[in-house]
């Protein structure tokens, strides 16, 4: 639980970091990340958590989403729809299972009151999860959305406490988002080079190269041998051929 983070972007309404401050300390969780809040700090939000004003007073506050989840090993971010290019997507209880088996140090990421997260956003996160509330009624509060996710990950906490401790898949630290970016970024520049990418019609190429890495959950180890193998074709007069 101590590897989970629950990242607010660009909350509106203090009373709503509030009430998921609360929902968080309820369920065990103390990690908040705010993402360019409207207002904050604020007397409405304190009032709302009703006691869980230590998570408020030692929340990290940045400006970008990106800063939020740097570190970060696996993203999970909160959809209600689907997109034009599908994503790998859960259910609250699969990926609560998934952050306790996996280890890594996690982010969910919860958007805006009224529109939720932007596709960009959505798209540096590994996995999208999906409340699955009534279609004639699914808009859900954004400190009840953050209880649902809060209380599956506590259920799995708990469902732990009784499991055998089973060794970690990881031989070699998972990659972090900001290590996966940079090496986008490089892969992008040796694709343009090559002519394999067209910046002036990228059609969603480097969209899709982010979602089959993502998906992929590469280490530490072979994010490095990627970006050697990228340098070894900087490195090379000419086109390739």
């Amino acid at each position: 639980m101590n590897k989970v983070r629950i990242v607010l972007v660009n909350t509106s309404h203090p009373g709503n970091i509030g009430g998921a401050a609360r929902a968080m300390k309820n369920m065990g969780l103390a990690r908040l990340y705010l993402v360019a809040p409207k207002i904050f700090p604020s007397d409405e939000a304190n009032s709302r958590a009703s006691g869980a004003t230590d998570i408020l007073e030692n929340a990290v506050v940045v400006d970008t989403l990106e800063e939020a989840i740097a570190d970060c090993q696996l993203v999970v971010g909160t959809s209600a729809r689907e997109r034009h290019i599908p994503w790998p997507l859960v259910d609250p209880r699969q990926a609560a299972n998934m952050v306790h088996d996996e280890q890594l140090e996690s982010a969910f990421v919860f958007g805006r009151e009224d529109r939720g997260l932007t596709n960009e956003e959505l798209q540096r996160c590994h996995y999208h999860v999906h409340i699955p509330s009534i279609e004639s009624f699914s808009s859900l509060n954004l400190g009840a959305a953050v209880q649902v996710i809060a209380y599956e990950l506590r259920m799995r906490h708990l469902a732990q406490q009784e499991a055998p401790i089973v060794a970690s898949k990881w031989d070699v630290p998972a990659a972090t988002v900001e290590q996966l970016d940079h090496m986008l970024t490089h892969l992008e520049s040796v694709l343009t080079k090559t002519e394999f990418l067209d910046p002036k019609v990228p059609r969603q190429v480097m969209t899709r190269f982010r979602r089959l890495f993502q998906r992929a959950q590469l280490d530490q180890q072979e994010v490095g041998m990627l970006r050697g193998v990228l340098t070894s074709v900087d490195k090379l007069d000419g086109k390739v051929k």
